[in-house]
């Protein structure tokens, strides 16, 4: 199942080997993430990924304990503040070295288990 949205495809790699484009990218990147706005109410990048693709839900099942309780309390502040219609307090905000993915690299494997998958499925025997 090929993946849909910002999983798609990175230029991130590409980017990270030059550094003269990373220097010119790194900050715009980093102006955008905090524009983007989902870092006022405490959510993660991983957060913002839809829960509805079967992907995601298997790779969610993978999360440890402490990474499932601190994603629900992560949602639940996050909507309690969008409900009041005011973001966290500043001190309260997710900060750019607390954004790490820690969802993408278990869609990643639940990726490649399906092509794995796929791939034996349909292979096929033949007698001599």
């Amino acid at each position: 199942m090929p993946l849909f949205g910002p999983l798609s495809f990175s230029f991130a790699p590409q980017v990270l080997a030059s550094k003269t484009l990373s220097r010119w990218v790194k900050p715009f990147a980093a102006w955008y993430a905090e524009q983007s706005g989902y870092r006022k109410y405490g959510l993660k990048y991983d957060d913002l990924l839809m829960e509805e693709r079967d992907d995601v839900q298997r790779a969610l099942g993978r999360l440890t304990s402490a990474e499932g309780y601190d994603r629900a309390f992560r949602l639940k502040r996050a909507s309690q503040a969008s409900i009041l219609h005011a973001p966290l307090p500043k001190e309260q905000w997710t900060k750019f070295s607390e954004d790490g993915r820690y969802l993408t690299s278990h869609i990643r494997e639940v990726e490649k288990e399906d092509n794995e998958r796929a791939m034996w499925d349909t292979v096929s025997v033949k007698r001599k």
